[in-house]
């Protein structure tokens, strides 16, 4: 059997240890890829300004799908090639649906070079530890394109979320989660993993069936169900388990280089 000409993986919880890190083993593995001539490509909800420690790993080398689609990254020359992003006037109707229907609501946006925040609006990880982007007022958050609307709520279940926020603008917006709080991302309208992944595999003259993609939450799923052969992580979201044809170890056992290394070693 042929090795895959394209590896997409997913980064936090998937590829990176809970800390945040890529481990030796997990690099080394990334390694073998690119000498096998493979298509290495990072597929992330995160924007672009998280991905120095990862650009870092494989020498600044490759593209990397972040923004769960809305954006094109080039390691090496680290800036956007592609985006896809959120009208204001969507961003706007957006934004009025979901205070109207789910009380309790605060936003951040994700733009092209950087995000701002409501005040109320509660950081996460990643941008815990840095300067935050600029609290703002909602008129002067929805006033210009963006590759992210986010909707934070601060008791609620996040797969119920999930479906009140599909409900209310499904029809304007491409809704998901990934951080296993009640943090919904959402994207253009038809605008995710799997199709910014397709694009990418279609201008490398690559199939679908010659696709492998890791996983770990339901942000991953369009790229896991879109891929040939996919694998979650065994510390996955049940949905993401109950949807792959595979499952590995666990990210902070070096799930995914445990597969690479059988595929690539």
């Amino acid at each position: 059997m042929a090795s895959p000409r394209l590896i997409a993986t997913d980064l936090d919880g998937t590829a990176l240890r809970s800390d945040g890190t890529i481990s030796p083993r997990t690099a080394a593995a990334f390694a073998l890829v690119e000498q096998a001539g493979a298509v290495l490509v990072f597929v992330t909800g995160r924007p672009p300004r998280w991905m120095g420690n990862v650009a870092g790993s494989v020498r600044h080398r490759g593209l990397a799908i972040c923004a769960n689609g809305a954006l094109v990254y080039d390691l090496h020359a680290e800036r956007i090639v592609e985006s896809h992003l959120i009208d204001p006037a969507v961003l706007s109707e957006a934004v009025r649906r979901l205070r109207e229907r789910i009380p309790g609501l605060t936003f951040s946006v994700e733009y092209e070079g950087g995000f701002a925040h409501e005040s109320g609006f509660r950081l996460g990880g990643w941008d815990r530890g840095e300067v935050p982007g600029p609290h703002v007022g909602a008129a002067t958050l929805i006033s210009r394109p963006c590759a992210k609307l986010l909707a934070f709520h601060r008791t609620m279940n996040p797969d119920l979320l999930h479906l009140l926020v599909e409900e209310a603008v499904g029809d304007l917006l491409t809704a998901t989660h990934s951080s296993g709080r009640a943090l919904i991302e959402m994207s253009a309208q038809g605008v995710t993993k799997a199709t910014a992944l397709a694009a990418l595999a279609r201008e490398h003259l690559i199939g679908a069936e010659e696709v492998v993609a890791f996983g770990d939450m339901p942000n991953d799923l369009p790229m896991l169900d879109w891929a040939g052969t996919s694998y979650a992580v065994a510390n996955a979201h049940r949905d993401v388990l109950a949807a792959v044809t595979h499952v590995t170890a666990a990210n902070d056992d070096d799930g995914v280089a445990q597969v690479l290394e059988k595929l690539y070693g």
